[in-house]
Protein backbone atom coordinates (compact mmCIF):
# COMPACT_ATOMS: atom_id res chain seq x y z
CA UNK A 1 0.00 0.00 0.00
CA UNK A 2 1.58 3.65 -1.25
CA UNK A 3 1.65 6.11 2.07
CA UNK A 4 0.09 9.13 -0.84
CA UNK A 5 -3.56 8.43 -2.05
CA UNK A 6 -3.69 11.08 -4.31
CA UNK A 7 -2.24 14.50 -5.10
CA UNK A 8 -4.15 17.19 -3.11
CA UNK A 9 -3.57 19.61 -5.26
CA UNK A 10 -0.83 21.24 -7.32
CA UNK A 11 0.23 25.15 -6.83
CA UNK A 12 1.29 27.33 -9.60
CA UNK A 13 1.84 30.95 -9.21
CA UNK A 14 -0.73 33.58 -11.26
CA UNK A 15 -0.22 37.09 -11.83
CA UNK A 16 -3.77 37.98 -11.02
CA UNK A 17 -6.19 35.53 -9.05
CA UNK A 18 -9.14 36.88 -10.25
CA UNK A 19 -8.37 36.63 -13.87
CA UNK A 20 -6.93 33.27 -13.74
CA UNK A 21 -9.95 31.77 -12.14
CA UNK A 22 -12.14 33.67 -15.25
CA UNK A 23 -10.16 32.35 -17.48
CA UNK A 24 -10.06 28.77 -16.25
CA UNK A 25 -13.68 28.91 -15.90
CA UNK A 26 -14.50 30.06 -19.64
CA UNK A 27 -11.58 28.03 -21.61
CA UNK A 28 -11.53 24.82 -19.81
CA UNK A 29 -15.02 24.68 -17.36
CA UNK A 30 -13.04 24.82 -14.51
CA UNK A 31 -14.92 25.82 -11.10
CA UNK A 32 -13.39 27.89 -8.40
CA UNK A 33 -14.20 25.40 -5.40
CA UNK A 34 -11.77 27.54 -2.70
CA UNK A 35 -9.96 30.68 -1.69
CA UNK A 36 -7.35 31.55 1.05
CA UNK A 37 -6.19 34.26 1.87
CA UNK A 38 -3.82 35.47 4.42
CA UNK A 39 -0.97 38.41 5.69
CA UNK A 40 1.44 35.74 6.54
CA UNK A 41 2.96 32.22 5.32
CA UNK A 42 1.43 29.84 7.70
CA UNK A 43 4.42 27.11 7.68
CA UNK A 44 7.15 29.92 7.40
CA UNK A 45 5.64 33.01 9.36
CA UNK A 46 6.83 35.03 6.87
CA UNK A 47 4.94 38.26 6.35
CA UNK A 48 3.94 37.97 2.97
CA UNK A 49 -0.29 38.69 1.80
CA UNK A 50 -1.14 35.71 -1.11
CA UNK A 51 -4.40 34.85 -2.64
CA UNK A 52 -4.58 31.26 -2.53
CA UNK A 53 -7.20 29.81 -5.06
CA UNK A 54 -7.95 26.21 -5.82
CA UNK A 55 -10.12 25.21 -8.71
CA UNK A 56 -11.98 22.20 -9.90
CA UNK A 57 -9.77 20.02 -12.67
CA UNK A 58 -12.14 17.19 -12.33
CA UNK A 59 -12.66 13.60 -11.05
CA UNK A 60 -11.04 15.36 -7.20
CA UNK A 61 -7.92 16.46 -8.94
CA UNK A 62 -7.59 20.43 -7.58
CA UNK A 63 -5.26 22.30 -9.61
CA UNK A 64 -4.18 26.17 -7.09
CA UNK A 65 -2.53 29.39 -7.92
CA UNK A 66 -0.80 31.85 -5.44
CA UNK A 67 -0.90 35.45 -6.30
CA UNK A 68 1.70 37.10 -4.50
CA UNK A 69 1.19 40.81 -5.31
CA UNK A 70 4.83 41.53 -3.09
CA UNK A 71 6.80 39.39 -4.75
CA UNK A 72 8.96 40.34 -8.04
CA UNK A 73 7.69 39.79 -11.44
CA UNK A 74 6.81 36.12 -12.26
CA UNK A 75 9.52 34.22 -14.38
CA UNK A 76 10.76 31.19 -15.28
CA UNK A 77 13.85 28.67 -15.22
CA UNK A 78 16.31 30.03 -18.19
CA UNK A 79 17.94 26.62 -18.03
CA UNK A 80 15.25 24.49 -18.13
CA UNK A 81 13.25 24.06 -21.83
CA UNK A 82 9.71 26.36 -22.25
CA UNK A 83 8.60 22.87 -23.58
CA UNK A 84 9.01 20.96 -20.29
CA UNK A 85 7.02 22.19 -18.10
CA UNK A 86 3.41 22.11 -18.33
CA UNK A 87 -0.06 20.75 -17.16
CA UNK A 88 -1.55 18.63 -18.69
CA UNK A 89 -5.40 17.61 -18.43
CA UNK A 90 -6.75 14.72 -20.39
CA UNK A 91 -10.22 14.80 -22.43
CA UNK A 92 -13.06 12.82 -22.97
CA UNK A 93 -12.05 12.05 -26.72
CA UNK A 94 -10.14 13.38 -30.19
CA UNK A 95 -13.96 14.78 -30.57
CA UNK A 96 -13.56 16.59 -27.71
CA UNK A 97 -9.95 17.35 -28.18
CA UNK A 98 -10.82 18.94 -31.83
CA UNK A 99 -14.21 21.27 -30.12
CA UNK A 100 -11.88 22.43 -27.31
CA UNK A 101 -8.77 23.07 -30.70
CA UNK A 102 -11.36 25.07 -32.24
CA UNK A 103 -13.48 27.07 -29.06
CA UNK A 104 -9.75 27.90 -27.56
CA UNK A 105 -8.28 29.46 -31.09
CA UNK A 106 -11.77 31.44 -31.83
CA UNK A 107 -11.19 33.17 -28.22
CA UNK A 108 -7.79 34.04 -29.75
CA UNK A 109 -5.45 31.62 -27.58
CA UNK A 110 -2.39 30.10 -30.13
CA UNK A 111 -2.62 26.53 -29.90
CA UNK A 112 -0.16 24.00 -31.37
CA UNK A 113 -1.32 20.58 -32.65
CA UNK A 114 -3.15 18.70 -32.70
CA UNK A 115 -0.06 16.12 -31.91
CA UNK A 116 -0.39 12.86 -32.46
CA UNK A 117 1.87 11.00 -29.74
CA UNK A 118 0.39 7.11 -30.95
CA UNK A 119 -0.74 6.56 -27.04
CA UNK A 120 -3.03 10.12 -26.98
CA UNK A 121 -3.52 13.12 -29.31
CA UNK A 122 -3.19 16.62 -27.69
CA UNK A 123 -2.71 20.49 -28.41
CA UNK A 124 -1.09 23.09 -25.98
CA UNK A 125 -1.33 26.33 -25.48
CA UNK A 126 -0.70 29.00 -22.53
CA UNK A 127 -2.54 30.24 -19.50
CA UNK A 128 -2.40 33.95 -19.25
CA UNK A 129 -0.07 33.41 -16.62
CA UNK A 130 2.56 31.92 -19.02
CA UNK A 131 1.80 28.44 -18.23
CA UNK A 132 1.85 25.83 -20.77
CA UNK A 133 -0.95 23.33 -20.87
CA UNK A 134 -2.24 20.38 -23.10
CA UNK A 135 -5.20 18.65 -23.33
CA UNK A 136 -4.62 15.09 -24.04
CA UNK A 137 -7.24 12.66 -25.35
CA UNK A 138 -6.22 8.49 -24.72
CA UNK A 139 -5.64 6.92 -28.13
CA UNK A 140 -4.14 3.78 -27.69
CA UNK A 141 -4.70 0.47 -27.04
CA UNK A 142 -4.26 -2.42 -24.58
CA UNK A 143 -1.40 -4.09 -26.85
CA UNK A 144 0.48 -0.59 -26.96
CA UNK A 145 -0.09 -0.32 -23.18
CA UNK A 146 1.04 -3.79 -22.46
CA UNK A 147 4.04 -3.02 -24.75
CA UNK A 148 5.55 -0.12 -23.29
CA UNK A 149 4.91 -1.65 -19.74
CA UNK A 150 6.84 -4.57 -20.91
CA UNK A 151 10.47 -2.13 -21.31
CA UNK A 152 9.65 0.97 -19.32
CA UNK A 153 12.51 -0.66 -16.62
CA UNK A 154 14.93 -1.46 -19.40
CA UNK A 155 14.41 1.58 -21.06
CA UNK A 156 15.08 3.68 -17.26
CA UNK A 157 18.17 1.64 -16.79
CA UNK A 158 19.24 1.83 -20.17
CA UNK A 159 19.01 5.53 -20.16
CA UNK A 160 20.36 6.09 -16.81
CA UNK A 161 23.43 4.34 -18.20
CA UNK A 162 24.07 6.24 -21.04
CA UNK A 163 21.78 9.76 -21.21
CA UNK A 164 20.66 8.60 -24.56
CA UNK A 165 17.23 8.23 -25.67
CA UNK A 166 16.34 4.35 -25.97
CA UNK A 167 14.85 2.72 -28.73
CA UNK A 168 12.30 0.32 -27.25
CA UNK A 169 9.34 2.33 -28.06
CA UNK A 170 10.99 4.11 -30.85
CA UNK A 171 7.52 2.35 -32.65
CA UNK A 172 5.42 4.99 -30.96
CA UNK A 173 7.23 7.93 -32.95
CA UNK A 174 7.87 5.69 -36.38
CA UNK A 175 3.66 4.37 -36.64
CA UNK A 176 5.15 0.90 -36.92
CA UNK A 177 2.80 -0.61 -34.16
CA UNK A 178 1.68 -4.05 -35.51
Amino acid sequence: MSLVRKIHHVAYRCKDAKETVDWYARHLDMKLVLAIAEDQVPSTHEPDPYMHIFLDAGNGNVLAFFELPKSPAMGRDPNTPAWTQHIAFEVGSVEELEVAKVRLEAAGIEVVGITDHTIFKSIYFHDPNGHRLELAANTGTPDMYRKLDEVKWAMVEEWSRTRRAPKHAAWMHEKEFA
